[in-house]
């Protein structure tokens, strides 16, 4: 099998699972969950670039004010996208936190045509529109935007624009990301064990143990998709990463045991309906592209 399908599938894998991580912390408040999942990242991607002798990049980083703004900007996108996701599963809406990872590639598809200038298809245009009459199902059914999803979608998606355009890679651009919010959190952390209130040292060892290693479930994932992303097309990338909505929302309403109602089913068919026309178009394009390669190899 194709390495690149399994780390790909694999990065997937583990952010889809990822509830049942945060679950085992809802004792501990989110803030203070971000907090800790941001120092020990930062602790466990200087250990992977002290083992790849991989520095030489960072030498003359902060005389390029406009990247340390650029990462800057995308850190903050993620915590963001961090704390609403952690808040939410431990709150009870994991299969909220789903539709967000579900409708997040729409919103890349709308961030492209608007900052990077990409042209809307005419099948991505029609799934684009199914999926926002499922969002607006969803929102006049419940009588309230569905907030949770929205806000992961969308800081996700900003973040993800960010980094298309970066000029560091996966591993250089988490490194610079969690150092410039290393110290925040890290403040943070101390205030709240010097008042008493933090949950690191003073509660059960497997508590300390999980927010220990909050950052190899952070780190870990980030790794094995970009050591699958480079070695696969963005087509079966396109494809995989439904993996992880998909053990999200069945962890929410299988394990969880959150409410399924008729409306929720609706919208999220709506939802499916699109991500199905979005994916085939995706495929379809891909087959198209590599027999015009062929016929041109060909000739």
């Amino acid at each position: 099998m194709n390495k690149g399908i399994v780390y790909a599938a694999g990065a997937y894998i583990c952010w889809g699972l990822l509830p049942l991580f945060w679950k085992a912390l809802q004792h501990v408040p989110a803030l203070e969950i971000l907090a800790h999942r941001m120092v020990w990242s930062l602790l466990l991607v200087l250990l992977v670039l002290t083992y790849q002798r991989h520095w030489r990049w960072f030498k003359n980083l902060f005389q390029q004010p406009r990247i340390v703004l650029t990462f800057l900007a995308s850190a903050l996108l993620l915590s963001l996208n961090w704390f609403i996701y952690i808040w939410a599963v431990n709150a009870g809406f994991v299969v909220d936190a789903s539709l967000g990872y579900f409708i997040n590639p729409f919103v890349n598809v709308v961030l492209g045509v608007l900052f990077l200038k990409e042209r809307l298809r005419f099948w991505q245009g029609i799934a684009l529109l199914v999926a926002a009459c499922g969002v607006l199902y969803l929102t006049v059914s419940y009588n309230a935007v569905p907030w949770i999803a929205l806000t992961l979608a969308v800081s996700f998606g900003l973040y993800g624009l960010l980094r298309k355009t970066a000029a560091l890679n996966s591993l250089e651009g988490l490194s610079l990301e969690t150092l410039l919010l290393f110290l925040p959190a890290l403040g943070y952390l101390v205030v709240q064990e010097w008042a008493g209130r933090g949950a690191f040292g003073d509660v059960a060892w497997p508590t300390n143990l999980l927010l220990i290693f909050s950052g190899a479930a952070t780190a870990v994932p980030l790794l094995l998709f970009a050591a699958g992303a480079r070695r696969i097309s963005l087509t079966s990338l396109g494809i995989l990463q439904y993996i992880a909505p998909s053990l999200q929302f069945g962890l929410g309403v299988l394990v969880f045991h959150e409410a399924l109602t008729m409306a929720r089913m609706i919208g999220f068919g709506l939802i499916w309906l699109a991500l199905l026309l979005y994916t085939l178009e995706g495929v379809a394009l891909g087959r198209s592209g590599a027999r015009m390669a062929s016929a041109t190899g060909k000739t």
